[in-house]
């Protein structure tokens, strides 16, 4: 898997063997470093720091692959680990003109051999959004802190 962005707990990949192909969407997940099973093992700063970087990937698949022309109008979430206990999310765009995995529908599960992975292009530009996205006052470490 390509790593498209690591923070202190938790990294960011394009999935190899997407379940979603690049042009409909694509697919990432995003891992926690160290071993847990579940969110519920998570502490108090980590749950913040996974739910910020979830909102923000989110954001930046959108925006980054419409730079290639693909007109994400959702992303799936889904929080896994049940064949691997170990807390992993899925993101899988949903391209608003896809063909095989038609929008509104829901994903059909599954690795596909012939759905291309993120091109190294859509992982750079999900990377430079992501680095403005950090960088911004909506998602600055002083707005997105413990009370």
């Amino acid at each position: 898997m390509a790593t498209i962005y690591e923070t202190k707990n938790f990294t960011l990949e394009s999935h190899e063997r997407p379940e979603v192909d690049r042009l409909e969407g694509g697919h990432m997940k995003i891992s926690v470093k160290r071993d847990i099973a579940d969110r519920t093992e998570l502490t108090p700063e980590e749950a913040i720091e996974l739910i910020r970087l979830t909102i923000i990937a989110g954001k930046a698949m959108k925006k980054g692959m419409a730079k290639s022309g693909i007109e994400i109008g959702r992303i799936n979430y889904q929080d896994n680990g049940n064949w691997n206990p170990h807390l992993h999310i899925h993101l899988y765009g949903r391209a608003i003109d896809a063909k095989i995995q038609k929008y509104g529908d829901p994903i059909i599960s599954g690795h596909q051999d012939s759905f291309n992975k993120l091109s190294n292009e859509d992982i750079e530009a999900i990377r430079a959004e992501i680095d403005l996205l950090f960088n911004s006052e909506e998602f600055s470490d002083k707005t997105w802190k413990l009370s």
